[in-house]
Protein backbone atom coordinates (compact mmCIF):
# COMPACT_ATOMS: atom_id res chain seq x y z
CA UNK A 1 0.00 0.00 0.00
CA UNK A 2 1.23 3.42 -0.94
CA UNK A 3 1.75 5.93 2.04
CA UNK A 4 -1.05 8.43 0.77
CA UNK A 5 -3.28 5.43 1.03
CA UNK A 6 -2.52 4.61 3.91
CA UNK A 7 -3.06 8.12 5.27
CA UNK A 8 -6.49 8.51 3.64
CA UNK A 9 -7.49 5.09 4.81
CA UNK A 10 -6.85 6.66 8.47
CA UNK A 11 -8.36 9.82 7.62
CA UNK A 12 -11.32 8.22 6.30
CA UNK A 13 -12.10 5.59 9.54
CA UNK A 14 -11.64 8.97 11.42
CA UNK A 15 -14.47 10.62 9.26
CA UNK A 16 -16.39 7.55 9.85
CA UNK A 17 -15.60 7.50 13.87
CA UNK A 18 -17.30 10.98 13.93
CA UNK A 19 -19.98 10.61 11.47
CA UNK A 20 -21.41 7.76 13.81
CA UNK A 21 -20.68 10.11 17.05
CA UNK A 22 -21.79 13.30 15.84
CA UNK A 23 -24.20 15.29 13.01
CA UNK A 24 -27.58 14.62 12.84
CA UNK A 25 -28.27 17.08 10.32
CA UNK A 26 -28.81 15.04 7.43
CA UNK A 27 -26.97 17.40 5.26
CA UNK A 28 -23.28 17.88 4.27
CA UNK A 29 -21.65 20.64 6.55
CA UNK A 30 -18.60 21.37 3.80
CA UNK A 31 -20.65 20.41 0.70
CA UNK A 32 -22.39 23.83 1.61
CA UNK A 33 -25.59 22.64 -0.78
CA UNK A 34 -27.97 25.14 -1.50
CA UNK A 35 -30.45 22.60 -3.12
CA UNK A 36 -29.38 19.23 -2.97
CA UNK A 37 -32.07 18.45 -6.12
CA UNK A 38 -29.07 20.21 -7.96
CA UNK A 39 -26.02 18.95 -6.47
CA UNK A 40 -23.57 21.66 -5.70
CA UNK A 41 -19.95 21.68 -6.67
CA UNK A 42 -16.36 21.77 -3.95
CA UNK A 43 -13.93 23.07 -6.19
CA UNK A 44 -10.08 22.26 -4.31
CA UNK A 45 -8.05 25.13 -6.02
CA UNK A 46 -4.00 24.21 -6.45
CA UNK A 47 -3.18 27.61 -7.39
CA UNK A 48 -3.17 30.49 -4.52
CA UNK A 49 -2.46 33.48 -6.66
CA UNK A 50 -5.76 33.37 -8.32
CA UNK A 51 -7.86 32.46 -5.21
CA UNK A 52 -9.72 35.80 -5.33
CA UNK A 53 -10.66 35.06 -8.76
CA UNK A 54 -11.89 31.81 -8.29
CA UNK A 55 -14.16 33.10 -5.19
CA UNK A 56 -15.60 36.05 -7.56
CA UNK A 57 -16.36 33.60 -10.02
CA UNK A 58 -17.88 30.90 -8.00
CA UNK A 59 -20.17 33.75 -6.43
CA UNK A 60 -21.05 34.46 -9.99
CA UNK A 61 -22.01 30.83 -10.79
CA UNK A 62 -24.18 30.65 -7.77
CA UNK A 63 -25.98 34.02 -8.33
CA UNK A 64 -27.01 32.83 -11.46
CA UNK A 65 -27.68 29.42 -12.08
CA UNK A 66 -28.71 28.92 -7.98
CA UNK A 67 -26.10 26.04 -7.53
CA UNK A 68 -23.63 26.41 -4.56
CA UNK A 69 -19.87 26.26 -5.40
CA UNK A 70 -17.35 26.45 -2.90
CA UNK A 71 -13.19 26.91 -3.40
CA UNK A 72 -10.81 25.95 -1.39
CA UNK A 73 -7.34 27.41 -2.05
CA UNK A 74 -4.32 24.89 -1.03
CA UNK A 75 -1.65 26.75 0.36
CA UNK A 76 1.80 27.02 -1.35
CA UNK A 77 3.27 23.82 -1.16
CA UNK A 78 0.68 21.77 0.25
CA UNK A 79 -1.73 21.00 -2.00
CA UNK A 80 -1.08 17.09 -2.39
CA UNK A 81 -1.33 17.06 1.81
CA UNK A 82 -4.50 18.97 1.73
CA UNK A 83 -6.07 16.71 -0.92
CA UNK A 84 -5.38 13.91 0.81
CA UNK A 85 -6.88 15.45 4.00
CA UNK A 86 -9.85 16.58 2.29
CA UNK A 87 -10.69 13.54 0.53
CA UNK A 88 -10.96 11.75 3.77
CA UNK A 89 -13.49 13.88 4.93
CA UNK A 90 -17.20 13.62 4.31
CA UNK A 91 -18.50 16.33 1.64
CA UNK A 92 -15.01 15.86 -0.14
CA UNK A 93 -13.78 18.15 -3.18
CA UNK A 94 -16.08 17.60 -6.28
CA UNK A 95 -13.36 19.02 -8.64
CA UNK A 96 -9.80 18.99 -8.06
CA UNK A 97 -6.28 19.13 -9.96
CA UNK A 98 -3.35 17.01 -11.00
CA UNK A 99 -0.11 18.14 -12.13
CA UNK A 100 -0.14 15.27 -14.90
CA UNK A 101 0.65 12.09 -15.43
CA UNK A 102 2.93 11.87 -12.17
CA UNK A 103 0.45 13.09 -9.81
CA UNK A 104 -2.61 11.16 -11.72
CA UNK A 105 -1.00 7.90 -10.51
CA UNK A 106 -2.35 8.57 -6.80
CA UNK A 107 -5.65 9.41 -8.00
CA UNK A 108 -6.27 7.42 -11.40
CA UNK A 109 -8.93 5.17 -9.13
CA UNK A 110 -11.25 8.62 -8.24
CA UNK A 111 -11.48 10.00 -11.90
CA UNK A 112 -14.50 9.78 -13.73
CA UNK A 113 -13.95 9.57 -17.46
CA UNK A 114 -14.89 12.69 -18.74
CA UNK A 115 -14.89 11.20 -22.29
CA UNK A 116 -17.61 12.50 -24.33
CA UNK A 117 -18.50 15.24 -21.33
CA UNK A 118 -19.28 18.76 -22.82
CA UNK A 119 -16.22 20.34 -21.43
CA UNK A 120 -14.39 17.13 -23.19
CA UNK A 121 -15.62 18.26 -26.44
CA UNK A 122 -14.67 22.01 -25.72
CA UNK A 123 -11.25 20.84 -26.24
CA UNK A 124 -9.14 22.25 -28.65
CA UNK A 125 -6.78 19.11 -29.05
CA UNK A 126 -6.31 15.50 -27.84
CA UNK A 127 -2.94 16.75 -26.28
CA UNK A 128 -4.49 18.47 -23.83
CA UNK A 129 -5.86 15.25 -22.57
CA UNK A 130 -4.48 12.48 -20.25
CA UNK A 131 -6.00 9.26 -21.42
CA UNK A 132 -6.08 5.85 -19.80
CA UNK A 133 -6.65 3.94 -22.85
CA UNK A 134 -8.93 4.70 -25.83
CA UNK A 135 -12.29 5.69 -24.24
CA UNK A 136 -10.91 6.76 -20.76
CA UNK A 137 -10.25 10.57 -20.05
CA UNK A 138 -9.48 10.45 -16.22
CA UNK A 139 -8.01 14.32 -16.44
CA UNK A 140 -8.04 17.91 -19.15
CA UNK A 141 -5.82 20.49 -18.72
CA UNK A 142 -7.62 23.38 -17.67
CA UNK A 143 -5.13 26.61 -18.79
CA UNK A 144 -1.96 26.78 -20.41
CA UNK A 145 1.12 28.53 -19.20
CA UNK A 146 4.40 30.56 -19.93
CA UNK A 147 6.82 31.48 -17.22
CA UNK A 148 10.25 32.93 -17.55
CA UNK A 149 12.34 36.27 -16.65
CA UNK A 150 9.79 39.21 -16.19
CA UNK A 151 11.39 42.80 -17.09
CA UNK A 152 10.75 46.12 -16.41
CA UNK A 153 11.75 47.47 -19.28
CA UNK A 154 11.76 51.15 -18.65
CA UNK A 155 14.12 50.64 -15.49
CA UNK A 156 16.74 48.11 -18.55
CA UNK A 157 16.62 51.00 -20.50
CA UNK A 158 17.77 53.22 -17.99
CA UNK A 159 20.40 50.91 -17.13
CA UNK A 160 21.00 51.77 -20.88
CA UNK A 161 20.30 48.29 -22.18
CA UNK A 162 17.11 46.69 -24.25
CA UNK A 163 16.03 42.99 -24.37
CA UNK A 164 17.67 42.69 -27.93
CA UNK A 165 20.68 43.27 -25.53
CA UNK A 166 19.85 39.47 -24.19
CA UNK A 167 19.97 36.67 -26.12
CA UNK A 168 22.23 33.85 -24.22
CA UNK A 169 22.95 33.16 -20.49
CA UNK A 170 26.22 35.23 -21.31
CA UNK A 171 24.12 38.07 -22.18
CA UNK A 172 22.16 38.11 -19.35
CA UNK A 173 25.05 37.42 -16.92
CA UNK A 174 26.98 40.57 -18.56
CA UNK A 175 23.88 42.70 -18.14
CA UNK A 176 23.01 41.29 -14.85
CA UNK A 177 26.33 41.46 -13.56
CA UNK A 178 26.93 45.03 -14.56
CA UNK A 179 23.52 46.37 -13.42
CA UNK A 180 23.77 44.81 -9.50
CA UNK A 181 27.57 47.01 -9.88
CA UNK A 182 25.76 50.33 -10.49
CA UNK A 183 22.80 49.60 -7.94
CA UNK A 184 23.71 52.54 -5.56
CA UNK A 185 24.08 54.75 -8.82
CA UNK A 186 21.17 53.10 -10.73
CA UNK A 187 18.63 53.02 -7.89
CA UNK A 188 17.47 49.53 -8.80
CA UNK A 189 19.45 45.43 -8.93
CA UNK A 190 19.31 43.23 -11.61
CA UNK A 191 16.80 40.25 -9.80
CA UNK A 192 14.27 40.51 -7.13
CA UNK A 193 14.97 38.07 -3.90
CA UNK A 194 15.09 34.96 -4.51
CA UNK A 195 12.82 33.66 -1.71
CA UNK A 196 13.28 30.20 -0.26
CA UNK A 197 10.18 30.30 1.94
CA UNK A 198 7.47 28.27 1.05
CA UNK A 199 5.74 30.52 -0.77
CA UNK A 200 8.48 31.46 -2.98
CA UNK A 201 10.81 28.74 -2.99
CA UNK A 202 8.62 26.71 -6.20
CA UNK A 203 10.34 28.95 -8.27
CA UNK A 204 13.57 27.30 -8.10
CA UNK A 205 12.86 23.74 -7.00
CA UNK A 206 10.19 23.07 -9.95
CA UNK A 207 9.94 26.09 -12.42
CA UNK A 208 14.19 26.62 -12.52
CA UNK A 209 14.83 23.06 -11.88
CA UNK A 210 12.77 22.66 -14.96
CA UNK A 211 15.95 23.39 -17.17
CA UNK A 212 18.39 21.06 -16.29
CA UNK A 213 15.54 17.92 -16.05
CA UNK A 214 14.52 18.84 -19.47
CA UNK A 215 17.66 19.72 -21.41
CA UNK A 216 18.76 16.27 -19.89
CA UNK A 217 15.71 14.56 -21.79
CA UNK A 218 16.20 16.35 -24.69
CA UNK A 219 19.76 15.17 -25.29
CA UNK A 220 18.02 11.22 -23.85
CA UNK A 221 14.99 11.48 -26.28
CA UNK A 222 12.81 11.23 -23.20
CA UNK A 223 10.36 12.41 -21.73
CA UNK A 224 10.28 10.76 -18.15
CA UNK A 225 13.04 9.19 -16.15
CA UNK A 226 12.96 6.55 -13.13
CA UNK A 227 16.48 8.40 -13.12
CA UNK A 228 18.74 11.73 -13.30
CA UNK A 229 22.16 12.47 -13.60
CA UNK A 230 22.25 15.56 -13.11
CA UNK A 231 24.12 16.52 -16.15
CA UNK A 232 22.99 20.23 -16.56
CA UNK A 233 23.26 20.94 -12.66
CA UNK A 234 26.70 23.05 -13.49
CA UNK A 235 24.44 25.61 -15.59
CA UNK A 236 21.80 25.11 -12.35
CA UNK A 237 24.37 26.71 -10.64
CA UNK A 238 25.42 29.29 -12.83
CA UNK A 239 21.76 30.77 -12.96
CA UNK A 240 21.24 30.52 -9.33
CA UNK A 241 24.07 31.87 -8.76
CA UNK A 242 23.16 34.98 -10.48
CA UNK A 243 19.73 35.59 -8.44
CA UNK A 244 21.72 34.99 -5.08
CA UNK A 245 24.42 37.53 -5.81
CA UNK A 246 22.45 40.02 -8.13
CA UNK A 247 19.88 40.43 -5.98
CA UNK A 248 17.95 42.81 -3.77
CA UNK A 249 18.76 40.44 -0.54
CA UNK A 250 21.98 38.72 0.29
CA UNK A 251 22.18 34.91 -0.24
CA UNK A 252 22.00 34.74 3.73
CA UNK A 253 18.48 36.72 3.65
CA UNK A 254 16.72 34.17 1.31
CA UNK A 255 15.21 31.67 3.72
CA UNK A 256 12.52 34.03 4.87
CA UNK A 257 11.67 36.06 2.41
CA UNK A 258 8.17 35.14 0.61
CA UNK A 259 6.54 35.18 -2.74
CA UNK A 260 4.90 38.48 -1.87
CA UNK A 261 8.29 40.19 -1.19
CA UNK A 262 9.72 39.10 -4.44
CA UNK A 263 6.70 40.54 -6.11
CA UNK A 264 6.67 43.54 -4.25
CA UNK A 265 10.56 44.70 -4.92
CA UNK A 266 9.55 44.39 -8.54
CA UNK A 267 5.87 46.44 -8.44
CA UNK A 268 8.23 48.68 -6.97
CA UNK A 269 10.71 49.17 -9.38
CA UNK A 270 13.50 47.82 -7.42
CA UNK A 271 14.68 44.90 -9.37
CA UNK A 272 14.75 44.82 -13.33
CA UNK A 273 14.42 41.00 -13.69
CA UNK A 274 11.72 38.60 -11.72
CA UNK A 275 11.50 34.66 -12.29
CA UNK A 276 7.84 34.36 -12.67
CA UNK A 277 4.87 33.19 -15.12
CA UNK A 278 2.08 34.48 -17.01
CA UNK A 279 -0.25 34.08 -14.02
CA UNK A 280 1.42 36.73 -11.91
CA UNK A 281 0.33 39.32 -15.42
CA UNK A 282 -2.97 40.67 -13.03
CA UNK A 283 -1.21 41.16 -10.21
CA UNK A 284 1.76 43.36 -11.68
CA UNK A 285 -1.11 45.13 -13.72
CA UNK A 286 -3.28 46.15 -10.71
CA UNK A 287 -0.23 47.18 -8.52
CA UNK A 288 -0.25 50.01 -11.04
CA UNK A 289 2.42 48.67 -13.60
CA UNK A 290 2.13 49.74 -17.18
CA UNK A 291 1.92 46.36 -19.17
CA UNK A 292 3.55 48.52 -22.43
CA UNK A 293 6.61 48.21 -19.73
CA UNK A 294 6.21 44.84 -19.00
CA UNK A 295 7.57 41.68 -20.97
CA UNK A 296 9.07 38.34 -20.57
CA UNK A 297 12.23 36.77 -21.75
CA UNK A 298 13.64 32.96 -21.79
CA UNK A 299 15.66 31.56 -18.50
CA UNK A 300 18.80 31.41 -20.87
CA UNK A 301 20.58 28.32 -19.52
CA UNK A 302 23.84 28.46 -21.58
CA UNK A 303 22.69 24.70 -23.39
CA UNK A 304 22.02 24.13 -26.74
CA UNK A 305 21.19 27.21 -29.48
CA UNK A 306 20.09 29.97 -27.01
CA UNK A 307 18.90 32.28 -29.89
CA UNK A 308 15.97 29.99 -30.85
CA UNK A 309 14.79 29.17 -27.25
CA UNK A 310 11.47 30.31 -26.20
CA UNK A 311 9.51 30.70 -22.94
CA UNK A 312 9.07 27.72 -20.55
CA UNK A 313 5.13 26.96 -22.09
CA UNK A 314 3.12 23.97 -20.42
CA UNK A 315 0.59 23.21 -17.61
CA UNK A 316 0.53 21.31 -14.44
CA UNK A 317 -3.10 21.95 -14.11
CA UNK A 318 -5.64 18.90 -14.69
CA UNK A 319 -9.30 19.09 -13.82
CA UNK A 320 -10.28 15.85 -12.27
CA UNK A 321 -13.96 15.34 -11.08
CA UNK A 322 -14.12 13.08 -8.05
CA UNK A 323 -16.35 9.51 -9.45
CA UNK A 324 -17.29 9.01 -6.09
CA UNK A 325 -19.17 12.09 -5.32
CA UNK A 326 -22.93 11.55 -5.64
CA UNK A 327 -24.45 11.53 -8.93
CA UNK A 328 -26.13 15.22 -8.86
CA UNK A 329 -22.77 16.71 -7.80
CA UNK A 330 -21.13 15.40 -10.77
CA UNK A 331 -23.28 16.84 -12.84
CA UNK A 332 -23.47 20.06 -11.31
CA UNK A 333 -19.49 19.55 -11.33
CA UNK A 334 -19.49 19.19 -14.83
CA UNK A 335 -21.71 21.94 -15.67
CA UNK A 336 -19.91 24.56 -13.83
CA UNK A 337 -16.72 23.70 -15.75
CA UNK A 338 -18.61 23.36 -18.87
CA UNK A 339 -19.88 26.86 -17.76
CA UNK A 340 -16.21 28.52 -17.00
CA UNK A 341 -14.59 27.46 -20.40
CA UNK A 342 -17.33 28.47 -22.50
CA UNK A 343 -19.49 31.69 -20.93
CA UNK A 344 -18.52 35.29 -21.56
CA UNK A 345 -18.05 35.73 -17.43
CA UNK A 346 -15.85 32.32 -16.98
CA UNK A 347 -13.57 32.61 -19.64
CA UNK A 348 -13.15 36.67 -19.19
CA UNK A 349 -12.13 35.56 -15.74
CA UNK A 350 -9.73 32.83 -16.94
CA UNK A 351 -8.32 34.58 -19.66
CA UNK A 352 -8.15 38.10 -17.74
CA UNK A 353 -8.39 38.06 -14.38
CA UNK A 354 -6.52 34.57 -14.08
CA UNK A 355 -3.77 35.21 -16.93
CA UNK A 356 -4.55 31.95 -18.97
CA UNK A 357 -4.26 30.72 -22.40
CA UNK A 358 -7.56 28.20 -21.90
CA UNK A 359 -7.41 25.51 -24.24
CA UNK A 360 -11.26 25.51 -24.77
CA UNK A 361 -13.06 26.16 -28.54
CA UNK A 362 -15.32 28.80 -27.47
CA UNK A 363 -12.37 30.33 -24.46
CA UNK A 364 -11.78 34.21 -24.69
CA UNK A 365 -8.64 34.86 -25.96
CA UNK A 366 -6.06 36.71 -23.34
CA UNK A 367 -4.80 40.11 -23.58
CA UNK A 368 -2.20 39.35 -21.05
CA UNK A 369 1.56 40.45 -22.64
CA UNK A 370 3.39 37.85 -21.45
CA UNK A 371 1.08 35.18 -22.92
CA UNK A 372 1.19 37.60 -26.23
CA UNK A 373 5.00 37.64 -25.92
CA UNK A 374 5.50 33.62 -25.87
CA UNK A 375 2.74 33.46 -29.16
CA UNK A 376 4.58 35.90 -30.67
CA UNK A 377 8.29 33.79 -30.14
CA UNK A 378 6.76 30.68 -31.24
CA UNK A 379 5.29 32.16 -34.54
CA UNK A 380 9.10 33.32 -35.08
CA UNK A 381 10.56 30.20 -34.45
CA UNK A 382 11.32 30.14 -31.21
CA UNK A 383 11.58 26.45 -29.08
CA UNK A 384 9.15 26.53 -26.22
CA UNK A 385 10.78 24.28 -23.72
CA UNK A 386 8.30 22.16 -22.18
CA UNK A 387 7.18 21.52 -18.44
CA UNK A 388 9.77 18.32 -17.85
CA UNK A 389 9.23 19.44 -13.91
CA UNK A 390 5.73 17.24 -14.07
CA UNK A 391 7.74 14.31 -13.85
CA UNK A 392 9.34 15.17 -10.43
CA UNK A 393 8.83 12.06 -8.51
CA UNK A 394 7.39 13.44 -5.69
CA UNK A 395 7.04 16.57 -3.36
CA UNK A 396 9.39 15.26 -0.89
CA UNK A 397 11.83 15.50 -4.16
CA UNK A 398 11.22 18.76 -4.36
CA UNK A 399 11.03 19.94 -0.30
CA UNK A 400 14.64 18.22 -0.45
CA UNK A 401 16.25 20.29 -3.45
CA UNK A 402 14.47 23.58 -2.10
CA UNK A 403 16.23 22.63 1.64
CA UNK A 404 19.55 22.22 -0.19
CA UNK A 405 19.45 25.30 -1.86
CA UNK A 406 18.51 27.51 0.85
CA UNK A 407 21.49 26.21 2.63
CA UNK A 408 23.85 26.90 -0.48
CA UNK A 409 22.37 30.48 -0.90
CA UNK A 410 23.66 31.38 2.94
CA UNK A 411 26.48 29.90 2.07
CA UNK A 412 27.60 29.10 -1.47
CA UNK A 413 30.39 26.79 -0.97
CA UNK A 414 31.02 23.69 -3.32
CA UNK A 415 30.44 21.60 -0.67
CA UNK A 416 26.97 23.19 -0.18
CA UNK A 417 26.02 22.95 -3.74
CA UNK A 418 27.16 19.11 -3.76
CA UNK A 419 24.88 18.73 -1.36
CA UNK A 420 22.35 20.57 -3.92
CA UNK A 421 23.47 17.56 -6.62
CA UNK A 422 22.70 15.06 -3.85
CA UNK A 423 19.29 16.25 -3.72
CA UNK A 424 18.68 16.01 -7.04
CA UNK A 425 19.81 12.86 -8.07
CA UNK A 426 19.73 10.70 -5.27
CA UNK A 427 16.75 12.30 -3.79
CA UNK A 428 15.08 11.81 -7.73
CA UNK A 429 16.13 8.15 -7.55
CA UNK A 430 14.96 7.37 -4.01
CA UNK A 431 11.68 8.92 -4.24
CA UNK A 432 11.27 7.36 -7.76
CA UNK A 433 11.28 4.32 -6.17
CA UNK A 434 9.15 4.97 -3.21
CA UNK A 435 6.34 6.62 -5.48
CA UNK A 436 6.55 3.25 -7.77
CA UNK A 437 6.40 0.96 -4.84
CA UNK A 438 4.06 -2.29 -5.38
Amino acid sequence: MKKWQTMLSAGMAATMLLAGCGSSDGGSSEGGKTDGSKGSVYYLNFKPEQDEAWQNLAKKYTEEKGVDVKVVTAASGQYETTLMSEMGKSGAPTLFQVNGPIGLKNWEDYAYNLKGTPVFDQLTSDAYALYNGDDDVPAIACCIESYGLIVNEKLLKEAGYTVDDIKSFDDLKKVSDDIAKRKDELGFTAFTSAGMDGSSDWRYKTHLANMPIYFEYTDKGINSSEAIEGKYLDEYRKIFDLYITDSTVPGKGLAAKTGDDSRNEFEKGEAVFYQNGSWEYTNLKDAGMNPEELTMIPIYFGVGEEENQGLCTGTENYWVVNNEASEEDIQATLDFMEWCVTSDEGTTAMADDMGFVIPFKDAKKSDNVFVAKDQKMTEEGKTPISWAFTTIPSEEWKNGVGSALTAYAADPTDANWDKVKTAFVDGWKTEYDLTNEK
